[in-house]
């Protein structure tokens, strides 16, 4: 991060730049949503005085009403939750953040409004954002830099245009076609 190499010694410190959404959220169903939120701070003992306003700021940039913190992840919608879990990996204001198939388990309607939402968050944030998809559409919504990995290596990197027209691989291909095949067969 930022060219310091993750070591044992420095794996904590660079945790903590780092905010981490997970697939659903991955919200503490036995805690509020705002005990989810704040959970970090009040491990490393942040005075009150900075959480109340931060937490403020976090609700305002997810477009979260301040009253459903008292709330618990079962109470809330999947896109409530989801604005939750990145609120929760906003808290600390890190240089990262990271975002594994964070709207996989959403509707297709919750899922198309959020992404909208985010893309505007994140450029509001003008942080380093990394997402997993499987989802080479919603891929293309986010970046205009596409990485596609198999096995651990980088296959190919670049639009999705350089993907679909100049493909590096044939698994390259073979995955760009599987993202369309739904759609191309809907008309038989």
């Amino acid at each position: 991060i930022d060219g310091e190499a993750l070591q044992p010694s420095n794996a904590q410190t660079l945790r903590l730049r780092m905010g981490y959404v997970i697939q659903e959220g991955g919200l503490f169903p036995h805690l509020s949503a705002e005990a989810n939120v704040t959970l970090a701070s009040r491990y490393l003992k942040r005075p009150a005085k900075d959480i109340q306003p931060r937490l403020e700021e976090l609700c305002a940039l997810v477009s979260l009403p301040r009253e459903l913190l008292a709330r618990y992840p079962h109470e809330l919608s999947g896109g409530q939750r989801q604005r939750v879990a990145l609120m929760r990996a906003l808290m600390l204001d890190p240089a990262v953040l990271l975002l594994d198939e964070p709207l996989g388990a959403l509707d297709p309607i919750t899922r198309r409004g959020l992404q909208h939402e985010l893309k505007e968050i994140f450029a509001r944030l003008r942080k380093t954002v990394v997402m997993v998809t499987h989802d080479m559409g919603e891929a293309a919504h986010f970046a205009g830099n596409l990485i596609l990995f198999r096995d651990g290596r980088i296959l190919q990197r670049g639009s999705l245009e350089d993907l679909m027209r100049r493909p590096a691989d044939p698994y390259v291909t073979e995955f760009i076609s599987a993202q369309r095949a739904p759609f191309d067969s809907a008309g038989s």
